[in-house]
């Protein structure tokens, strides 16, 4: 466990936050720039969607990654960011169907009934984007009093949720797999040590629970 010589929630709070604010908020402005100045590139329907979708992603792995990342350095204080980061991948998913409606379809609306029935990268994508929204309503502390125990069940639906996500990615990538066979190797991977740290403390609870006398249980 790696210990820092200052305060960890201080340097979270009035350090990386503010760092996250910008560095998520950046490819929006960038995009908001490119339309302004007409500088989205030959197809810039597409250049929008895509980069909506790959931000989106990018900001839910990045979530997925607060607790590894914490239980190894042992600064609780990183759980301040997790939040901030599901905003961000449902602020971009949000984008990301918005511009998917308005850009490709024209909000033809019998179209978009067609592509959510008969396009299984759509159907996919559009349930994920369900999933994040009850995880977005619940994610005030106001909610979480609210909800108790049952918001931490509730928000293991982000697993599944960047499941459907990856599918969608991946399904819809046509040509070089190399990112999206990445992103889910990352996924994977931030499942896995989940798991495991589960299994442990589960046998940990088993050992415990063997080691205590008949008489005191």
């Amino acid at each position: 466990m790696w210990k820092l010589g200052f305060a960890p929630e201080r340097w979270v709070r009035w350090g990386l936050k503010p760092l996250i604010w910008l560095g998520l908020l950046f490819p929006a402005g960038l995009l908001v720039t490119g339309v302004i100045n007409a500088d989205l590139g030959a197809d810039p329907q597409k250049t929008i969607v895509h980069t909506t979708g790959q931000w989106a992603l990018y900001s839910l792995w990045l979530s997925l990654a607060v607790t590894p990342v914490r239980r190894l350095t042992g600064i609780g204080a990183l759980l301040l960011v997790r939040r901030l980061l599901g905003l961000f991948a449902f602020f971009y998913a949000c984008l990301h169907l918005t511009s998917y409606m308005l850009l490709y379809m024209g909000l033809d609306w019998p179209t978009l009934v067609e592509d959510l029935t008969e396009r299984p990268y759509i159907i996919v994508g559009f349930l994920a984007f369900l999933g994040l929204l009850p995880l977005a309503w619940t994610s005030t502390r106001r909610q979480m009093r609210r909800l108790g125990r049952r918001w931490g069940r509730l928000h293991r639906l982000v697993y599944p949720v960047a499941g459907l996500a990856w599918l969608h990615y991946f399904w819809q990538t046509k040509s070089d797999l190399n990112q999206p066979v990445l992103f889910g190797l990352l996924l994977v991977f931030l499942l896995a040590v989940r798991i495991y740290w589960f299994w442990l403390a589960r046998s940990s609870d088993a050992g415990l629970s063997r080691q205590v006398p008949a008489t005191e249980k």
